[in-house]
């Protein structure tokens, strides 16, 4: 199959199935920022921000001036819609960073059912807390060969301080009974960790939290303890 896919998920690593599957075709992967909840099934509702990075996974088998065609494409069809986007020569590296946004304040909110700013006041740790986290999970792109600056850390932290208290999705998840997302935002850069035999203590605690969190939510689900 020669076509264009549009990968528009959290997490890395995502366009690799595709890859596999139609080893010829075009992908465009995405980087969704975007404040919004799930209310009921099917009904979504935007409360903040809408930008959108978006970028080619490269094909080797795929002409590049048809690929840069058919990301042109993609992006007219955004800018039809009135969406804010960029386009990026790297989108592993905005993939990356949105993965440390997540790894830190999905879990820490939905652990401690606080919001962002609830949470980074609650004590004298909860900054160094999560700085570390982060740089945790900066360490593991950039074994992977992803370049990021240990720098995104202050940057990222100075992004939430300046916001208003945050609720993240995978908190109302909890709250609401749902199933959390552990593999897609933590349990790739953990499974990584592992491969490379890195020491991510703080990640590990996380992740580990995250999961019993999650098993137990599956557990009321099936009504099994």
């Amino acid at each position: 199959m020669d076509t264009t896919f549009v990968i528009l998920q959290n997490g890395v690593g995502n366009e690799e199935p595709f890859r596999q599957s139609f080893p010829y075709s075009t992908i465009i992967s995405c980087v969704i920022w975007v404040g919004a909840t799930q209310e009921s099934p099917g009904v979504i509702r935007h409360t903040a921000s809408e930008h959108t990075d978006i970028g080619l996974y490269p094909n080797p088998e795929v002409d590049p001036a048809l690929e840069d065609a058919r990301l042109e494409g993609f992006a007219a069809m955004l800018r039809a819609g009135e969406t804010s986007y960029t386009i990026s020569d790297n989108i592993q590296i905005k993939r990356w960073e949105k993965v440390v946004w997540n790894v830190a304040w999905n879990p820490l909110t939905t652990l401690t059912q606080q919001n962002t700013q609830e949470w980074l006041s609650s004590s004298k740790e909860s900054v160094s807390v999560t700085k570390r986290l982060m740089r945790e999970v900066i360490g593991v792109a950039r074994r992977a060969g992803v370049t990021l600056e240990y720098g995104l850390v202050d940057v990222l932290m100075e992004r939430i301080q300046s916001m208003p208290g945050i609720e993240s999705s995978m908190q109302v998840d909890a709250r609401e009974g749902r199933r959390l997302e552990v593999d897609v935002i933590l349990g790739t850069p953990m499974r990584m960790a592992r491969e490379f035999g890195m020491d991510v203590p703080t990640l590990a605690t996380v992740y580990a939290l995250t999961v019993a969190v999650d098993r137990m939510i599956k557990q009321k689900l099936s009504g099994t303890n």
